[in-house]
């Protein structure tokens, strides 16, 4: 006896019928089981919720219950009742209100005339008639009373006579500030209410639910379609235990007794958390049974020509991979060559660079001892024609010094293009500033520049060579110098102060600087074409670095540029930077 088996096909359409039976039991036992147990949470949270606003309100009651006897009592509230002067009474009450931290308090004299009250506007209104001071006339203990204001809601007053000597003289009344927690309410998805002993509505956070009882508030429905009244006619799909509806939402119902007056609160919380959560989980389930239907039919359906389609798939990858090779070899080929001729280039580029440099540092460096050069040839020859030959020779004398030191200048410039491996000896750098400013002094002059200067009076000793440490500081005089050309009264301040390190501030209240970034780079300058060549701050931050300092710039706040050089003092340890 032959078996018969079964076909692909029927074995595909079992597999695929199975498998929707098995997803529809998924879903409808998960939809039970997450609704009650998501139900569960939203009514214990709904519980807690509930207890915090119960016990805020009896905070608030009784927090402000004690206030009427307190000032039932207070001194000067009686005498004014007794000698019918209310001039400060009112400002008496005012006093209270922040530290209380109640809605009003009045003041009434035995006629129940507001005699005092933190709201001006309720000064002599006659509350003869009203509940909350009847009632306090008439019993010996705080009186709390419920009235519903002409405007909408509900007022809620703690009163208590006033006495001297066993006499009725005035009643005082509290007003307490319940509306603040019913504010508070109306910022959660809660809907709640607080019922009085007989039913009523007095808080809540629907207003058109004050002064209702509950079933003909929660009755208040708006109109609603033919979709919403389907879907409030089968809420058992969803398996929520609906207590009542609201604004065509399911809600629970909670309550809980205050103990004051027989009042209780009433909580009404939506599913709607519960249906997201569950809605969100059944949806991740029926996107998995999809997907997995889906990959069972991509795969009965890629089986037979999965093999055909990657060796097509390889070997188009193949083609393009050999492709790709080639045109790397071709652009690597061609980069090789670039690099020859870039490299050719930037070797007699740097020569040149290097020419550049050394001929505009010479340029740069030899400009102010030439400037002074000339400045002293003049005075030598008006002195020689005023027949003081004494003086000429001075003048003679510093040109010769100017002259050692242009040669020396000329021998420590490679100091810009190689760090130096001069020795370096102790120096005073107050008599090297000093100096700078001796050398500076024919140009200070002519622009008639002040110069306000604040040195130590004894002597600041470094590691450093003397030469290269005044072709620093006769460099940033010079720069301040020029900075102050447009200024109507130049000024150049020196600062000269040693503690852990040497600090010396050069301070001018020119310009100020445009772009510090570029400030030490070779070449950078903002002086006009023949004034300047941009190697001067360069050539100085290299020697600052061979003495192992530092210099930095910055703009001052009351306009202008300071320079300040940081240098080790004598006696730490010099590591000069490579």
């Amino acid at each position: 006896m032959r078996t018969r088996r079964m076909s692909p096909v029927w074995s595909t359409r079992l597999i695929v019928l199975a498998l929707v039976i098995v997803a529809c039991g998924v879903v409808v036992f998960s939809n039970r089981l997450l609704t009650e147990r998501f139900t569960e949470r939203t009514r214990g949270a709904a519980e807690v919720r509930l207890a915090l606003y119960s016990a805020n309100l009896l905070s608030e009651l009784q927090r402000n219950s004690i206030v009427p006897q307190l000032l039932a009592r207070d001194p000067a509230l009686i005498g004014a009742l007794n000698s019918q002067d209310y001039t400060q009474s009112t400002a008496r009450l005012l006093s209270f209100v922040d530290e209380i931290g109640a809605a009003s308090l009045v003041l009434m004299d035995t006629e129940g005339r507001i005699v005092a009250a933190t709201n001006r506007e309720r000064l002599g209104e006659n509350q003869r008639n009203q509940k909350s001071f009847v009632d306090a006339l008439r019993s010996n203990i705080t009186t709390f009373t419920v009235d519903e204001r002409a405007e909408g809601g509900y007022s809620f007053t703690y009163s208590r006579r006033v006495e001297d000597s066993g006499l009725t003289i005035g009643v005082v009344s509290v007003g307490v500030d319940l509306a603040k927690l019913e504010r508070s309410w109306a910022g959660i998805a809660d809907a709640v209410m607080v019922l009085d002993s007989t039913g009523t509505a007095i808080l809540s956070t629907e207003p058109r639910w004050r002064g209702r009882m509950e079933e003909e508030a929660v009755a208040l429905q708006e109109p609603q379609t033919a979709i919403e009244r389907a879907l409030r006619s089968t809420p058992d799909w969803m398996a929520l235990p609906i207590d009542a509806y609201l604004r065509g939402d399911g809600v629970m119902r909670q309550e809980v007794r205050v103990p004051f007056q027989g009042w209780r609160v009433v909580s009404f919380t939506t599913f709607q958390s519960v249906r997201e959560r569950v809605n969100a989980i059944l949806a991740l389930e029926i996107m998995g049974f999809a997907i997995l239907l889906a990959g069972l039919f991509w795969s009965l359906s890629r089986r037979s020509n999965l093999a055909a389609r990657m060796f097509q798939r390889e070997s188009a990858e193949l083609r393009q991979l050999n492709v790709r090779l080639q045109r790397e070899i071709a652009e690597r080929e061609k980069v090789e060559k670039d690099l020859e001729v870039a490299e050719q280039t930037v070797a007699q580029t740097s020569k040149l660079a290097a020419l550049g440099e050394m001929s505009a540092a010479v340029s740069h460096e030899l400009n102010q001892p030439l400037a002074a050069m000339k400045t002293y040839l003049a005075g030598a020859r008006l002195l020689i024609s005023r027949d003081r030959p004494d003086e000429a020779v001075v003048a003679v004398q510093r040109i010769d010094s100017l002259i050692e030191r242009m040669g020396a200048i000329t021998k420590q410039l490679k100091s810009y293009a190689r760090k130096g491996g001069d020795a370096l000896q102790p120096v005073d750098v107050k008599d090297a500033v000093l100096s700078g400013l001796a050398m500076m002094e024919p140009q200070l002059r002519q622009r008639q520049v002040a110069i306000s200067r604040i040195l130590p009076d004894h002597p600041v000793m470094i590691y450093a060579d003397r030469m290269r440490l005044e072709q620093v500081i006769i460099n940033l005089l010079r720069n301040a110098v020029d900075a102050t050309k447009t200024t109507a009264e130049p000024n150049i301040e020196i600062l000269l102060a040693q503690g852990d390190v040497v600090r010396l501030s050069v301070r001018d209240n020119g310009t100020g600087i445009e772009d510090l970034d570029e400030l030490f780079e070779p070449f950078y300058t903002t002086k006009q074409p023949g004034d300047g060549t941009g190697l001067g701050l360069a050539i100085s931050s290299g020697i600052v670095s061979d003495f192992g300092g530092r210099l930095t710039a910055r703009n001052a706040i009351k306009g202008g540029a300071v320079f300040e050089v940081e240098l080790p003092i004598l006696g730490t340890d010099i590591e000069a930077a490579e």
